[in-house]
């Protein structure tokens, strides 16, 4: 049986069947392994990690009173329904339609990948970089998040395996002006945090590319290493010219945590600034939900949940809530089950909850072929155009859906 535990309970001859800790590279070649000794359960705190699975059929098992993995989850996908039912979500205003806008996304967002890889490149072989020279692309970036922000999140999730160093720089640049839009920061702070975002991960070009390409977990020193990055990063943006001072900010805090546990600072809670905070959560929540070489990305609907989970320690709760809330539970572009066995893609978000949002249903999951697509509103009564309730989300490649296909 699986059971999801406290570190505190976690004891020598107990097998851990998850560490708990996607957001992370833990220091353990496997993601499960028999605690064989106190040096394994020191490893395992110093990482951080506050609550685990172990699977008591491989070993010791714990008290009562533990929930079983099946049952914590129930009851962390209860307390996301209620946040979600509860409060209104933050729906940012869009100043054009989703069609409208993604062109321009496609083109910013490709060039912006362009800029930072070519950046990258340079730093990597020593070259003397100009920043200057990316804030047009920064400046594009913004724009298009402020005329319709689905339009840059949903490029993210059409994202390929290949260059994850540089589509994931896009994407927290593009992810975080979009959460600095709903926090309402100002425009010259939003500009300043983007360049910030773009550059956050420039130091892993410091880094030994033979770390930086593994593909596959890293070993302990391994993992040490790849944690220098953002010390590296940050000792080389210092030295460039004209930096702002709140472009730092992502760059050096996107890997501290609320509970003191991250790096390379060890900073606790407010002492790391608003801006960083979000950029931790939104750092986490893309490469939770980027598909890498040795492991599949989340469901962005798993992805949310996880977030939830982890906020009771790792992240802000009040600013996950928000970024939840801005991103739905099941963002643009998300493959759905209804409750009718049709499948459907999240086309819009719903200004009432964010388990109704509009879905363009184009698919019979129960008979296994395509139907005419048609637009239903989830927040509409039975009878109305609604009539219908998402019952969970489904993975677009299993099934050679392409979502991109029924967006527009």
């Amino acid at each position: 049986m699986i059971k999801k535990i406290p570190v505190h309970l976690l004891e020598p001859g107990m097998y851990v069947s998850d560490f708990n800790a996607g957001w992370l590279n833990h220091p353990f070649a496997f993601n499960s392994m028999l605690i064989n000794s106190e040096a394994d359960l020191a490893k395992v705190r110093a990482a951080g990690i506050r609550e685990l699975f172990i699977d008591t059929d491989r070993g010791r098992d714990v008290g009562d009173g533990v929930p079983t993995a099946a049952e914590a989850s129930r009851e962390s996908a209860e307390q996301l329904d209620r946040m979600a039912t509860t409060s209104r979500p933050v729906v940012a205003e869009a100043r054009v339609s989703l069609a409208e806008e993604m062109n321009r996304a496609h083109v910013a967002y490709g060039e912006a990948t362009r800029v930072i890889r070519n950046l990258m490149d340079d730093i990597r072989l020593g070259h003397q970089v100009e920043l200057a020279s990316t804030r047009p692309t920064v400046e594009r970036i913004v724009a298009s998040v402020m005329r319709n922000s689905n339009a840059m999140m949903t490029m993210r999730r059409l994202k390929s395996l290949d260059d994850y160093t540089f589509l994931h720089s896009v994407s927290v640049c593009a992810m975080l002006v979009t959460f600095s839009k709903v926090v309402d920061l100002e425009m010259n702070a939003i500009h300043d945090l983007a360049l910030g975002a773009l550059v956050h991960d420039v130091g892993k070009m410091r880094v030994a590319q033979a770390v930086l390409n593994k593909p596959a977990r890293l070993s302990e020193e391994e993992y040490r290493h790849m944690k220098s990055h953002v010390v590296l990063g940050s000792d080389y943006i210092r030295q460039l010219p004209g930096i702002p001072a709140l472009a730092l900010e992502p760059l050096e805090l996107h890997h501290e945590r609320y509970d003191g546990s991250g790096y390379p600072r060890g900073l606790k809670g407010d002492e790391i600034s608003q801006v960083g905070r979000m950029s931790g959560i939104v750092d986490v929540y893309d490469a939770i939900t980027s598909d890498r070489v040795y492991r599949k990305g989340m469901s962005p609907a798993a992805a949310v949940q996880k977030l939830f989970e982890w906020s009771k320690f790792h992240f802000d709760p009040a600013l996950t809530q928000v970024f939840v809330k801005s991103v739905g539970i099941y963002p643009v572009g998300t493959l759905v089950r209804l409750e009718s066995g049709r499948l459907g893609v999240v086309i819009e978000q719903s200004d009432a909850h964010l388990l109704t949002p509009r879905v363009r249903v184009m698919y019979d999951a129960k008979r296994m072929h395509y139907i005419a697509p048609e637009v239903v509103d989830l927040s509409r009564p039975m009878g109305a155009g609604g009539a219908d309730r998402i019952v969970g989300y489904e993975i677009p490649d299993k099934l050679g859906i392409d979502v991109s296909r029924f967006l527009l």
